[in-house]
This record gives C-alpha cells, structure tokens and sequence, in this order.
C-alpha cells in the first residue's frame, strides 16, 4: 500500500496537465499513488495523460460533476492513508511530499497538514503569500488557523495532506457547493482538529483565467452558503468572525461587480469595518465600474511586475 494518494481532478486542462504531472513525477518522496479524475474534459487532455507510462498512475473518466464530487471520488478509490490533493494546472516542487511527510511524521496527531505556495501569475511572476503573525521558519502546530489566515489562506487545495480519517470524522468535499467547497472543509477541519504548518515553500499556484477553473463562472454564488453555514461560531471567536467578514469582502466585491446587489448589499451590512483595512473599506463600497477598473489596473501593473492587493 503506498504512503500517500495524490488525487487530481481534471477538467480540460491540455495546456497544463504535462507539466503538473512531471512535477509529481519528479519527487524526492517516491511512495504514492496518482489518481486522476477526469471531470467529463472534451480537449486533448485524454491524449496527453495517455503518454505517461507510470504503474502508480490511474485514470477514472466521469461526466462533469464538479471538482467536489472528483475530489470525492477519488479519495473513495485511494489506497492511502494519506491523502494529497493537487488540481491539474499546478505545479509542486520536487521537494512538496517530502516536506508535507515530514510534517506529518513529526506532529501525527493532526486534522490537516498544510505548506507554504507561491502565487505564480500569468507573467511567470512569484508572489510570496503572506500569512499572519507565522514565522518564516516555522514548522508545527498552528495556534490559530483563522488568525494566521486573514492575508493570505493557510490550506490552499494544492498544498494539504489529509489523513484519511480526518474524512471520516469531519466529511468530505460539500458537493452541493459548486464553488468555495474547499474554504468550507478548512473551516470544518480547524474548528475541531489541530493543523500543522510548515513555512517551506514547496508547491506554486497558478493564477489563470476563470474559464479553466472547475467550480467558476455562475456557479460562484455558492459562496454565500458558507455564510449561513457558520453564523452561530462567529459570536465565540473574534479571529473566526475577522477571517469570515474578510470572506464576506471578497464574495462582496464579487457580487458587486456581476450587479448582483442585493446580495452584495447583504454581505457587506454583515462585516464589522473594524476587521477590514483601510483599503478594503474604501473599496467595499465603491461602484461596480470603478471595482472593475481597479482590477484591470491590477492586471495591468502585473504585466510590469508590479504587485496590488488590497489584503496587503
């Protein structure tokens, strides 16, 4: 039985997936299996999975179900205790699995083993995340996940080990969310389980287009189910009500710009302004046209190397 599963959804990824593939191919750590869901994709993915002749390495076709039920899926097929997820447009370090089983041989009692990533956006630029009050050697236990996740996130979907009974006692993906499943899971997992962290910078997440996304476009909305999930927990923690009220801003922001304002409205009346920075209060509540200028004046000074977020 292999130490670790890593589990890929994939869906129209023809452009990417080789390289993802390859950088899994190219661990340090040796002992896992590849399960590869393909999400009903209709490009040249099929082709291109076809070519990598590796014994670890098998495929299973479905229709398009969303990322959460191929997440699911898969895990459902996996023959590890260990579970590492990674999508089929990014790219780990040859030294990813190796950081993330060191973390979890040192501290084995955890819900969730999560490492450092960097953003790396269409110009090939790497940004650095950001997260809160963490050291930058730390490795171990996290004292508050939702405090040191209010910049940038902690767990990100190319970056986690799960133990297999982390599932088992917390759930699986929310496959009646089409968008924001994998924020809900973090929060179901560091509200009842310890997380480990190791500030090692071993994986990369691409920044592309909305369209090659499983859980984009329409289905974003979604993200307002987590709201209402988890009302009652933001009177017992104020670090918990911080990191969902900055939840609120960026599906806000969202909403705004796709003139959904009712919504937009509803969120943005739920955030207490003192967990916002001055930027984001200022921009909460500018119009939808001047949100959409702001974002093409990030894109732009991207192309210049040039980095903006209103979370910094």
């Amino acid at each position: 039985m292999p130490l670790i599963s890593i589990i890929i959804p994939l869906y129209n990824k023809e452009r990417f997936i080789k390289d993802t593939l390859n950088s899994v191919l190219t661990q340090t750590f040796k002992d896992y299996e590849i399960i590869i869901i393909d999400d009903g994709s209709n490009d040249n993915s099929k082709s291109i999975i076809s070519q990598f002749d590796d014994k670890r390495l098998t495929v299973y076709y479905n229709s398009n179900n969303g990322v959460s039920h191929a997440r699911n899926f898969g895990i459902s097929k996996s023959n590890s205790d260990l579970i590492a997820l990674l999508d089929g447009d990014d790219i780990w370090e040859s030294n990813h699995l190796e950081n993330l089983y060191s973390l979890y041989k040192n501290f084995p009692h955890c819900g969730l083993y999560a490492a450092a990533y960097n953003k790396r956006y269409f110009n090939g630029r790497n940004i650095k995340c950001d997260f809160n009050k963490v050291p930058s050697n730390h490795f171990g236990i996290i004292n508050d996940y939702f405090l040191a996740s209010i910049k940038d996130g902690l767990a990100w979907t190319s970056a986690v080990l799960i133990p297999k009974i982390t599932f088992n006692k917390i759930g699986m993906f929310d496959e009646e969310m089409r968008s924001g499943q994998d924020t809900d899971l973090w929060i179901r997992i560091a509200l009842k389980e310890p997380i480990a962290f190791s500030a090692k910078i071993s994986s990369n997440k691409i920044i592309l287009a909305p369209e090659y996304h499983l859980s984009y476009s329409k289905s974003r909305i979604d993200r307002l189910k987590l709201f209402k999930k988890y009302k009652a927990v933001n009177k017992s923690s104020p670090s918990f009500k911080k990191y969902m009220d900055l939840n609120r801003f960026s599906v806000a922001i969202e909403r705004n710009t796709a003139k959904d304002y009712s919504n937009y409205k509803l969120l943005a009346n739920a955030i207490n302004p003192s967990n916002l920075n001055l930027k984001q209060r200022i921009i909460l509540n500018l119009p939808s046209f001047l949100i959409r200028l702001l974002k093409q004046l990030q894109n732009l000074l991207l192309h210049h190397d040039i980095y903006i977020s209103p979370f910094r």
